[in-house]
């Protein structure tokens, strides 16, 4: 990389000699995966809004059901297949996923079952999504570096959420909700180039510099992790730490789900047709994702310097809870997008990089099995639970201000866990320097 795209580079994060070209890699590669997730999330959110609340609620089950199942799959892959052949292949999996679905709907646009099987397909892969990406950054990048560069790296991935619902917004009238879906697999397709030209790195540097040496080991990255496939499962429940990470996701789903609901309710009611809904889950994306991204280049890394992992764990959650409490005085769909927007910048610029630092004190086989198990069927299980149990106490008579304060005291939980952890995790850092 040449001199000026470093001193361009140093005004958002300091980058040591040797790391510019991964980062930039990874920065792209992240862009590209979620910018095609939220490109077509819009097309999901639309789709729950035709489902409605109660179909919808009952399809978070399934979701749950398949996430729990794909635990064991992605298990025995890692544990046996090259990381080298998996992360592309996972990534070119959703490419077809996405274009085939994109086909079906349009032969036949009001088809549900194709729907439903879509929302369900694309709720459990987006965790995995992220998972594997931040899996492999902390076989790349040591702890040291993961302060440093992850809060720019995450904004590579906010970018990408911002252009994906941005052109979602353009396009979707013009090409309908199927040619979304086909602009989503392009970008996945493009991220699987990326992803092979950060497995080089990695194999680059952990080549021995003896080329006698180099030429007989084998290359990290080009075989499995090894072990039991369902070690993820075992690894949480021995780890009082890795038992919190996994209360802390509880508490992000609850919080979430409490709010889901009452979104989809507000924009049925508001808007007809689905591409004018599709236009308003875009719109509220390319907020988040605004100002996500200033604040990842600007803000996350400083505050993760000076002030820890556990002021990215905790403050967004004590902002959750005024808002909640804001709701429950009001109950205007202003004041609901308001707190959904604020829960959601503050999870994509502070939470997800705060919570990705917490596993850099982990070893490989945690790093990829305890934290895909967390990432994805316990968020899902959590979501499918804490839905139904909200359509239970609805159908008892629980109130929309009810509703909020139970919001405000599962946030103001989550932010009593995100100190507990992050204060661990801060702990052991100086422990280690010392």
């Amino acid at each position: 990389m040449n001199e000026a795209t470093n001193r361009f580079l140093a005004r958002f994060v300091r980058i040591e000699p040797g790391e510019t070209r991964a980062v930039l890699t990874a920065f792209l590669l992240l862009f590209c995966v979620l910018g095609g997730y939220f490109a077509v999330r819009p097309v999901r959110e639309t789709v729950g809004t035709i489902l409605g609340e109660a179909v919808t609620s009952d399809t978070w089950i399934w979701t749950a059901v398949f996430a729990v199942l794909i635990v064991p799959v992605y298990g025995w892959l890692v544990a046996r297949v090259s990381r080298a052949v998996l992360m592309p292949a996972i990534y070119g999996v959703v490419a077809l996923a996405l274009a085939f679905t994109g086909v079906m709907m349009r032969i036949e646009p009001t088809n549900m079952v194709v729907g439903r099987v879509f929302y369900v397909g694309i709720s459990v892969i987006n965790l995995l999504l992220v998972s594997v990406f931040w899996s492999f950054l902390l076989e790349l990048f040591v702890s040291e570096q993961t302060r440093r560069l992850f809060g720019f790296i995450a904004a590579g991935g906010t970018a990408g959420a911002l252009v994906g619902p941005f052109i979602t917004d353009r396009i979707v009238k013009l090409i309908g909700v199927s040619g979304v879906l086909f602009f989503g697999a392009a970008l996945f397709v493009v991220a699987i180039f990326c992803q092979r030209a950060l497995m080089a790195e990695l194999r680059r540097r952990a080549a021995p510099p003896d080329p006698a040496v180099a030429a007989s080991a084998a290359p990290r990255g080009s075989r499995g992790v090894g072990g039991n496939p369902f070690a993820g499962v075992l690894l949480v429940f021995r780890s009082p730490y890795l038992i919190g990470i996994a209360l802390f996701v509880i508490m992000i789903s609850t919080v979430n789900t409490i709010l889901y609901f009452d979104q989809l309710r507000f924009v049925k009611e508001m808007f007809a047709t689905p591409e004018e809904r599709t236009q308003m889950f875009a719109r509220i994306d390319f907020i988040v994702q605004s100002l996500t991204v200033v604040s990842q280049l600007f803000i996350t890394g400083r505050i993760a310097q000076k002030l820890g992992v556990t002021a990215l764990l905790t403050f967004i959650p004590l902002l959750v809870v005024v808002g909640f409490l804001v709701l429950a005085s009001s109950g205007a769909f202003l004041v609901l997008a308001s707190v959904m927007v604020m829960r959601r910048w503050g999870e994509y610029a502070f939470i997800r990089p705060g919570r990705e630092m917490l596993w850099s004190r982990c070893d490989t086989e945690t790093k990829y099995k305890a934290k895909n198990f967390i990432d994805v069927p316990v968020y899902r299980f959590s979501d499918a639970v804490v839905a139904q149990l909200q359509d239970g106490l609805k159908g008892a008579g629980m109130s929309p201000t009810q509703g909020a304060l139970l919001g405000a005291g599962a946030a103001a939980l989550w932010a009593v866990n995100g100190w507990w952890l992050g204060r661990r995790h801060d702990l052991e850092k100086d422990q280690t320097r010392t």
